[in-house]
């Protein structure tokens, strides 16, 4: 491992310690990482949702090895530290389990989040312990500080139940997870009940939460870390299709708003 990975760890490291809060965007390609680098954000996480729009698939489609070399490229386009959206781990074995978050070391990355969440229901309690216990086990085989995010699904697959996600969550702290994340949480009362009942840093995703809530605010309620999630990409395929929709309708006043070329290249590198 470079010397490097142990400096973005550190930094990664330091963040959650805080006392700030701060904000980990979300990129999808080497583009959007390239300007959210150079825009000033102090470390990156990758989004499955926005990376498997990009590859014409639904979120949950795309397998572990294409994930895992996406999150490569991501490593590759910035200086910033990078974490990732590695889903349930990409395995039904703890062993295979573990072995995707040795390989996302292996990648650059210096954190990855694990979900308790298969695919088609959310696991079992025991068994979703046992997973990040997994997680985490491969997390310390790492000779710098891994930051393993274990995320409670519950809000965002039908079963909005507070309770059990703080159950789940206080499981996920012991079981050694370093952030705790409960994607989905409603509003500024049940984020703040979540920060109150754990003691290691919360991430909050905006666009699965509420969107009128500001940073401030969470700041306010006990949040470490802010990330998006694939808001970013749902937002700009958002702005693409407004776009298609009025060139269909004749008119073509979306150019006024387009980002120019020099800002672009202000972030992007010339061929060598």
């Amino acid at each position: 491992m470079s010397q490097s990975q142990h400096d973005k760890a550190k930094v990664f490291s330091a963040l959650h310690a805080g006392p700030e809060i701060f904000v980990i965007p979300n990129p999808w390609d080497i583009g959007t990482t390239r300007i959210l680098t150079g825009m000033g954000f102090k470390a990156l996480a990758t989004t499955s949702a926005g990376y498997a729009f990009s590859r014409g698939y639904m979120d949950g489609v795309v397998g572990r090895d294409e994930m895992l070399a996406h999150a490569a490229e991501i490593v590759a386009a910035t200086p910033l530290p990078v974490s990732a959206d590695l889903e349930d781990g990409y395995g039904e074995t703890l062993e295979e389990v573990a072995e995707t978050f040795r390989l996302a070391a292996a990648t650059g990355l210096v954190g990855a989040s694990i979900e308790d969440y298969s695919g088609s229901a959310i696991y079992d309690f025991n068994l979703a312990v046992d997973r990040v216990e997994a997680a985490v086990a491969a997390a310390r085989e790492q000779d710098f500080p891994f930051a393993l995010t274990a995320r409670a699904e519950n809000f965002i697959r039908g079963n909005p139940d507070l309770d059990d996600t703080i159950k789940r969550l206080r499981a996920f702290e012991s079981a050694g997870a370093d952030v705790l994340y409960a994607p989905g949480l409603p509003n500024l009362d049940a984020i703040r009940t979540v920060c109150q009942s754990v003691g290691k840093p919360v991430n909050v995703v905006m666009g699965l939460s509420g969107s009128d809530m500001t940073t401030e605010q969470l700041a306010e309620a006990g949040v470490r870390r802010i990330s998006v999630g694939g808001a970013l990409a749902r937002g700009a395929l958002g702005a693409f299709m407004a776009a298609a929709r009025e060139i269909q309708d004749g008119s073509y006043t979306f150019i006024d708003e387009a980002a120019s070329f020099a800002d672009i290249a202000a972030h992007m590198q010339s061929a060598d």
